[in-house]
């Protein structure tokens, strides 16, 4: 086995569309890239919809149709597919996807590697996990913030967690016009209609700034989820005629290039893929202070920081750029430069290199 992990597989909770998805297809090719044959597992359909994205990147999920609450028929058909698979390391995500692998690696006596993406985690899925901690090899955080949260929150040894951000960013990533004089300014937010993306306090701060003199804007929500139909009700009852909901959306590139400014007002985050997105397609932005988000945004050059749930600050910070439109573009392209330092392209390529090389030892002991 000297060349092992020839085979990984990549279990992950679903193919629902969002930002816990979209990135992928460059952490799969970036694995391939070092000499691994990777094929992804997905324990539940949901909606689907990171299905194309991945079709479109020659990547074939295979999927399990059973129902959310079916741990025991996902955990055979789990147990199947890998069993036919033959991997060499198992590879998982998030909590569902990382007990049931845990289970399967055992079985197979392969090594398992288990991701962390959120800030968050429920009680009773932190529990589960540091009871079955020592199932996983290594752990792999999205963030500084969210490694930090893993070694305390599952009692590890630093050595036991490895960073990787799961975000490069994209040097050739499509950028929007300038703001002109008399333009609309146009704000976007991206995500699950979600009651971790706050858009519910989004809105009261909007509200707050009617009767401002302030230059026309609207703000364009994109994404789809359980709180739409409240989100929606809401908006109307606070007579946001400005607001508008653009349900999932499936180019992300081309939203972000049509804005001027972006926010994200999240009550709770890991990374925030759509965020550092974002950044690299030169738009400012207004972000709450949780998980890897202010860390980012680290000077107000490229934006404002401001606490979590406080509907007030978040209407404060977004009428000071407003009232200062002719401003946005620089606030972006120091956005911009600000991620294409702090993910490049190569490290992100380097720690995918580091990680596979580990999977490599541990398949050979």
């Amino acid at each position: 086995m000297s060349d092992a992990p020839s085979r990984i597989a990549y279990v992950i909770n679903s193919m629902e569309g969002g930002g816990a998805q979209s990135p992928l297809p460059a952490i799969i090719r970036s694995i391939e890239a070092n000499g691994a044959e990777v094929r992804l597992f997905a324990l539940a359909r949901k909606d689907g919809k990171a299905i194309p994205r991945l079709a479109e990147a020659g990547i074939e999920p295979r999927v399990f149709d059973g129902s959310l609450s079916d741990h025991l028929g996902a955990m055979r058909w789990l147990r199947r597919e890998l069993k036919e698979f033959v991997p060499d390391a198992i590879w998982t995500s998030l909590t569902r996807a990382t007990l049931l692998g845990q289970k399967v690696g055992r079985e197979l006596r392969v090594p398992v590697a288990s991701w962390q993406h959120s800030a968050f985690l429920k009680p009773w899925n932190e529990r589960l996990l540091r009871w079955r901690r020592k199932a996983s090899d290594f752990w792999i955080a999205d963030s500084t913030e969210v490694a930090q949260l893993t070694r305390e929150r599952l009692r590890l040894a630093p050595e036991k967690v490895v960073t990787w951000p799961i975000f490069a960013a994209e040097p050739d990533a499509l950028t929007p016009a300038r703001w002109s004089d008399g333009e609309t300014v146009r704000i976007g937010a991206l995500g699950r209609l979600h009651v971790s993306k706050a858009y519910d306090v989004l809105l009261e701060a909007l509200a707050m700034l009617r009767g401002r003199d302030l230059p026309d804007f609207e703000l364009i929500i994109g994404g789809q989820g359980p709180e739409g139909e409240a989100l929606r009700e809401q908006a109307e009852k606070l007579g946001l005629e400005n607001v508008a909901f653009a349900g999932f959306v499936d180019r992300p590139g081309e939203f972000l290039a049509g804005l001027h400014l972006y926010l994200q007002p999240s009550r709770r985050e890991g990374f925030c893929i759509a965020m550092h997105e974002a950044m690299a397609a030169g738009l400012p932005v207004v972000v709450s202070d949780v998980g890897e988000m202010p860390h980012t945004v680290d000077s107000e050059a490229m934006g404002r920081v401001v606490p979590a749930e406080d509907a007030g600050a978040l209407a404060e910070a977004l009428g000071e750029l407003l009232a200062n439109p002719q401003d946005l573009a620089a606030m972006g392209e120091a956005a911009r430069q600000r991620v294409l330092e702090l993910y490049p392209q190569d490290r992100f390529k380097r720690v995918a290199a580091e990680i596979v090389e580990r999977l490599r030892q541990l398949a050979r002991g």
